[in-house]
Formats: structure tokens, sequence, C-alpha cells
């Protein structure tokens, strides 16, 4: 696995945590948030999975901005697979 060296900041911890506290978040919003804060000072990186939701939230216009945010701070943290040498 080759990690990518990149890890939430405190601001995007910080929009995490508004979108979790708002009572009219989306399942989606919540759980890219969760995601978000789940990487904040740690080595964890986003899951192709978890990369998959975040463009789903970039994607829906009832998104709301906090949450558009986080989504493109998580994508830039998709965890990336070194791939095999070609023979």
């Amino acid at each position: 696995m080759n990690k990518n060296g990149k890890e939430t900041s405190d601001r995007i911890a910080h929009l995490a945590a508004l979108v979790l506290k708002r009572p009219g978040a989306s399942h989606l919003e919540k759980e890219l948030a969760g995601s978000a804060l789940a990487q904040h000072h740690t080595p964890k990186q986003t899951s192709a999975a978890i990369g998959s939701l975040a463009a789903k939230v970039l994607g829906d216009r009832s998104t709301c901005e906090e949450a558009k945010e986080l989504a493109g701070s998580v994508l830039t943290q998709v965890r990336h697979h070194e791939q095999a040498p070609a023979r």
C-alpha cells in the first residue's frame, strides 16, 4: 500500500463536528463526517467505499456546503494501492 501522507486538518475536523450536530444532516453526510473525524491526527486513510460515498455527496444538490468540503478533503485522502509491475 502506498500512503499519500495527508491527514484531516483541525478545520476539517471542526466542519465534521458541525455536520454531525446538524439535525437535518443526511445519513451520507454523517457517515462522511465520521470518516473525516476518524482520520483526524491518525495515519488512517479513506477507503475506496468512503471515497465513493464522498463522490455521491459532491454530486447531491441538497448536500450542505460543509459536507461538500468534507467530501473534497476525504477524497484527497483515498488510500492508493501500489500496482504490481508489468511483466
